[in-house]
Parts: C-alpha cells; sequence; structure tokens
C-alpha cells in the first residue's frame, strides 16, 4: 500500500512517500502554507499524482504526549484534508521527526526529511500491527 506522510507545518509542510509495497520511505518535497486554499489542493494534487491509499500527517503533540498548539493546526489540517480526498487521513505522532531530520544531512529540505521520517516509523508501526 502506497502511503504519503505530511509534516505539517504553518509556513512549510514537507511532504514523503511511500513504494508501492508501503516498505520504502522517500522525501518528496515541500508544500508552501499546506493550510491554506492553494497549498490544500497542491497536497491533494500529489495525492493523486502519486497514487496513495493513505495520508499521515504528523501529530506534533508535546514530550509529555499532550496536544498543544501545533497539534490543533495539525488536527484542523487532517479534517480538511479528509473532506478533500477519497483515502483515509490519520494522524500520527511525529515527536522527534524534526530532531531526526536536522542530524542527517543532504541536499534534500529539512521539512521533507522529516516527513521521510514520520513516514518511516509509521511503515514500521502498522507493519508491526498487522502482524
Amino acid at each position: 500500500m502506497k502511503v504519503m506522510a505530511l509534516d505539517f507545518g504553518s509556513a512549510r509542510t514537507g511532504v514523503a512517500v511511500s513504494d508501492p509495497t508501503g516498505v520504502v520511505a522517500r522525501p518528496l518535497g515541500v508544500v508552501e502554507r499546506a493550510g491554506g486554499e492553494a497549498g490544500l489542493a497542491e497536497v491533494v494534487r500529489l495525492a493523486c499524482e502519486q497514487e496513495v491509499q493513505e495520508v499521515v500527517v504528523g501529530h506534533p503533540l508535546t514530550l509529555r504526549g499532550e496536544r498543544g498548539e501545533q497539534a490543533r493546526a495539525a488536527e484542523r489540517f487532517a479534517k480538511a484534508l479528509r473532506a478533500a480526498v477519497d483515502v483515509p487521513v490519520v494522524l500520527f505522532d511525529e515527536r522527534f521527526t524534526t530532531d531526526l531530520a536536522e542530524q542527517s544531512s543532504s541536499a534534500t529540505p529539512e521539512d521533507a526529511r522529516a516527513a521521510a521520517h514520520l513516514l518511516s516509523s509509521y511503515l514500521e508501526w502498522s507493519g508491526s500491527a498487522r502482524r
């Protein structure tokens, strides 16, 4: 199953996709202002173009697992995305993905690397949950 992950941010949202088997994650790019009308349309376009069967939105809980303003913003974005696409949209804890992206060096934008880390974690978790 091909999955797309979004590391949502008010300015930039990192995008990553898996291979068709849902095993390997790769950064795809960045969508500017994904919470706005044009940004949401771009996310929908990418989901269709990539033929994904599920979208994962990073849920930035606090270190204590609580919902702060960023988590609520991601929840609002996920709700809007659910209304715009015909595939499941799920929230997944993204704690530490930005830290991991900052530690890895690459020409790929940091937001896209964070989305790839988020997707890798999700794929690992969902694969073990199916076993």
